[in-house]
C-alpha cells in the first residue's frame, strides 16, 4: 500500500517516522516562528492553536488535549456536575459507546441512554419524546460508524431545540467536524454556534500527529482544564502534535470542501464499477456522501477483499481499497471498507474509478 502510485487518500500511518518528521520540520516555519521556545505545560504553540480553533469555531475559550476521548470525557463530565445530572443521550454507534471500552462509566461515573438506534443521529421527535431524562445530549457529527452520516440542516436545527426544551445541553462530538460545512451550507461557526460545547480532532481530517481540541465558555473551559491535569492529560511539551495542526488547519481545511465534493464523483464510479462488474450484491453507503468519507459493503470475506485489494496495489501499482472488516453482527460473508477521498483522489475521474472496480473484482474471483 505504501508503494502504490495511485490512491484515494494517503493514510499517514502508512508514512515512516522519517518522513513525518521530515515533513514537519521542513513545513512547520509556515504556520509558526520557530525561534520562539517550546512549550511548557501548554503555552506558546499549544495556545496560539487554542486560540485558532476558538475563533475559527467562534467561542468563547479552548483548550488542547492529547486525545478526543479525554477531551470529551471532561466535558461531560462538566456538564453532568453544573447539570446535577449524570445521564448522556447520544447514539449507541457513537465513538464513546463502541471504542471506548465504556469509559464514560467506568472512569467518570456517567450514564448513557439512546434516543434512537436507527442508523442515523435522533430526530427531534426522538429527543423531545424520549422516555428518560438527560442532562446532555451528545451528537457526533459525522456519525462514522453509520456511514459518517449527518442530518439535514433543518433537522440539526430542531434536534438541537428538542433538547433545549428538555433544558439538556448539547455536545458536539466533532471529530470529524471540518469537513460537515459543504452539506449543511453553513460555517464552521454557525455549526459550532448551536452547541454548549464542541470537541474537534486534529488527526483525522487534518492529518495532524494527534490531539484535540474541547471548545466552550470560559467558565467551563478552566474547568476542564483542571479535570484534564487529574487526568493526567497535561503533557510536559506537546509542540509537534501542535505545529502539525497548525499546518492542518492551514492547508487541509481549506481543501475538505472539493474532497467532498469529489467523494460523490468516487462513490458513483464504485457502483457503476460494481454493477458493471457483476457483483451480486453492494452498497455504497449513503449513495451521495455527505461528507469525503463513506462506507463500501460487498458480499465477500473480509479477506479474501483485504488481500486483492494489496494484490492490486502491487501489481497495477493502483490502491482503490485498504483494509477490510467483517460486517457488524457477524453477518456472514458480508464485510465492509472506508473509503476516503483526499488530495489524491482528485486526479480520479469516473471512469477511472470503474476500471479500478472492475480490476479489483477480478482479483476478488
Amino acid at each position: 500500500m505504501r508503494g502504490a502510485k495511485r490512491v484515494l487518500s494517503r493514510p499517514s500511518a502508512l508514512a515512516t517516522l522519517g518522513e513525518r518528521l521530515t515533513a514537519l520540520a521542513a513545513d512547520a516555519g509556515a504556520v509558526y516562528d520557530l525561534d520562539e521556545q517550546v512549550d511548557i505545560y501548554g503555552g506558546g504553540v499549544v495556545a496560539e492553536l487554542e486560540q485558532r480553533v476558538a475563533g475559527l469555531l467562534g467561542l468563547p475559550a479552548a483548550a488542547f488535549f492529547p486525545t478526543g476521548t479525554m477531551a470529551q470525557q471532561v466535558a461531560l463530565r462538566c456538564w453532568a456536575g453544573r447539570t446535577g445530572d449524570p445521564v448522556v443521550a447520544l447514539h449507541p454507534m457513537a465513538h464513546p459507546e463502541l471504542h471506548e471500552r465504556g469509559a464514560f462509566g467506568a472512569v467518570s461515573g456517567l450514564r448513557t441512554v439512546h434516543p434512537t438506534s436507527a442508523p442515523r443521529l435522533p430526530t427531534a421527535a426522538e429527543v423531545r419524546d424520549f422516555e428518560e431524562p438527560f442532562g446532555t445530549l451528545m451528537l457526533e457529527l459525522p456519525l462514522r460508524d453509520a456511514g459518517f452520516v449527518l442530518p439535514t440542516w433543518d433537522e440539526l436545527v430542531a434536534v438541537v431545540a428538542a433538547a433545549r426544551e428538555r433544558d439538556a445541553v448539547v455536545h458536539l462530538d466533532g471529530a470529524r467536524l471540518w469537513e460537515c460545512a459543504p452539506h449543511f451550507g453553513r460555517g464552521l461557526e454557525e455549526i459550532a454556534g448551536l452547541a454548549d460545547s464542541v470537541y474537534v480532532s486534529f488527526y483525522k481530517s487534518l492529518d495532524g500527529l494527534s490531539g484535540a481540541v474541547l471548545a466552550g465558555p470560559v467558565s467551563l473551559i478552566e474547568e476542564a482544564r483542571t479535570w484534564r491535569h487529574r487526568y493526567g492529560g497535561q503533557l510536559f511539551q506537546q509542540y509537534p502534535a501542535a505545529l502539525s495542526a497548525l499546518l492542518g488547519l492551514e492547508r487541509e481545511l481549506p481543501r475538505l470542501a472539493s474532497y467532498v465534493e469529489h467523494a460523490k464523483v468516487v462513490a458513483a464510479g464504485l457502483a457503476d464499477g460494481f454493477r458493471a462488474a457483476g457483483v451480486p450484491w453492494f452498497r455504497v453507503s449513503p449513495e451521495v456522501p455527505h461528507t469525503h468519507q463513506f462506507q463500501v459493503w460487498l458480499p465477500y470475506g473480509a479477506e479474501v477483499l483485504s488481500e486483492a485489494a494489496v494484490g492490486q496495489a502491487e501489481e497495477t501499482g493502483v490502491a482503490l481499497f485498504h483494509q477490510f472488516y467483517p460486517a457488524p453482527g457477524a453477518v456472514p460473508g458480508v464485510s465492509l471498507t472506508e473509503v476516503t477521498v483526499a488530495a489524491p483522489g482528485l486526479s480520479w475521474s469516473a471512469a477511472d474509478v470503474v476500471a479500478a472496480v472492475e480490476d479489483f473484482v477480478r482479483r476478488v474471483g
